[in-house]
């Protein structure tokens, strides 16, 4: 009896015991948990809650209904860095060894992005960059725990070009000061080769004035013979920089361009009917199922079509569950990376292949011209040509 009670009380203590340890790897295994880490307030909040959106859309989509991958359930944990680099990387060190994060996704902003890259590869995890656009991103930051379905200031600026490079043109830019801006404006500056770039012009983040700004972009500008362009590579809240146009632009036969944007600072676009550019996407644009069902799916949830950052959540939703198809499950970043090089996915707009040197989703672009439609508060870009992938040469920037 004494044998036995001293069998039992061993017994109770190890249930104890296991009570209060981890869950074993067999119970954690039935979940892979996705960080979503980006800005849902701050600068660029709109940006961030498109993407938050269009994610959640997207992984429904791609799984579905079922929010599973092989057998095991999808946990979404949304962090809000709040457009700041700092809380950035320590949201994404929390989210790997806090939360336990598989994988994560993010951010709105290049400069929390750059902040965070060092994080993955110290902790040896994938971090799907979307929407961050810098090329340093997957260019001379870049570690191979890096992949980006997000295009980059190459893919924006070379498509672009398209519309503004033409001999006899001047172009004087206008850019935010920080990576975002001032990659774009370098990765332009290399695209354009028959037109001439003969002023950069950088302002904060926060401008909300932009006279002086302006008058230095017409003092550039205003003598040059020929066609007179200002482009403007713009992001986020806060000051409109389209009032440049307030100065009287034709008056010194000055035109402005710029590339896509959300439908609210699209409303912009209206006084500018004809103007040209590029932009990453539009609803009406591309045509293909994944877009179609998207739309059909945001129409029926909120009575107004997706926007510019919902394609992107959507895109990264749609090349986390095709990578986790493709290795059954498996999240570690050594079974992922190899899956993912060189990987095709389907998006809405349309295949995007990660290309392996550098991990930079390849896609197409979509040269527009803005006309005015009275159904539509914003300018509407109409579809002058899909750009695709194939037709532009995207330098690769790393040092792999």
């Amino acid at each position: 009896m004494q044998r036995f009670n001293w069998i039992a009380r061993a017994a109770l203590s190890l249930v104890a015991v296991a009570a209060l340890a981890p869950l074993p790897a067999w119970s954690q295994g039935k979940e892979i948990r996705i960080a979503h880490i980006h800005s849902l307030t701050g600068p660029l909040e709109a940006y961030g809650k498109q993407t938050t959106t269009g994610f959640n859309m997207g992984l429904n989509y791609a799984t579905g209904g079922t929010m599973m991958v092989a057998g095991k359930k999808l946990v979404v944990i949304e962090k809000d860095d709040q457009g700041k680099p700092d809380l950035g990387k320590s949201l994404l060190a929390a989210a790997y060894s806090d939360d336990k994060a598989d994988i994560a996704v993010g951010p709105t902003s290049s400069g929390v992005a750059l902040a965070m890259l060092p994080v993955a590869e110290e902790y040896k995890k994938i971090l799907l960059v979307e929407p961050a656009v810098a090329d340093s991103i997957t260019g001379e930051k870049w570690n191979k725990y890096i992949f980006r379905t997000g295009r980059n200031s190459s893919q924006d600026a070379i498509s672009n070009a398209v519309a503004q490079d033409q001999a006899g043109t001047s172009i004087a830019t206008l850019a935010q000061d920080y990576a975002f801006g001032r990659d774009g404006v370098k990765a332009y500056k290399e695209a354009i080769k028959k037109a001439k770039v003969v002023h950069e012009e950088y302002l904060p983040t926060t401008t909300t004035d932009f006279t002086a700004g302006a008058q230095r972009l017409i003092d550039a500008l205003k003598d040059k013979p020929g066609r007179k362009v200002i482009w403007i590579i713009w992001a986020g809240g806060g000051g409109n920089p389209f009032k440049i146009a307030d100065l009287d632009l034709k008056r010194y036969g000055i035109e402005i361009a710029t590339g896509g944007n959300i439908l609210p600072a699209m409303v912009a676009y209206k006084n500018f009917p004809g103007m040209e550019g590029s932009t990453y996407y539009y609803f009406g644009l591309p045509k293909n199922p994944v877009n179609d069902a998207m739309v059909a799916q945001h129409y029926s949830e909120f009575k107004a079509p997706p926007d510019f950052f919902t394609a992107g959540g959507f895109s990264a939703a749609m090349a986390v569950v095709t990578a986790l198809k493709k290795t059954g499950g498996d999240a570690s970043a050594g079974k992922l990376i190899p899956a993912m090089e060189g990987m095709s996915f389907e998006t809405p707009k349309g295949k995007m292949t990660f290309r392996k040197e550098d991990h930079q989703a390849m896609q197409s672009m979509y040269h527009f011209r803005i006309k005015v439609d009275p159904a539509f508060a914003w300018g509407v870009p109409e579809l002058v040509r899909e750009i695709k992938a194939e037709e532009m040469q995207i330098p690769i920037r790393n040092k792999r």
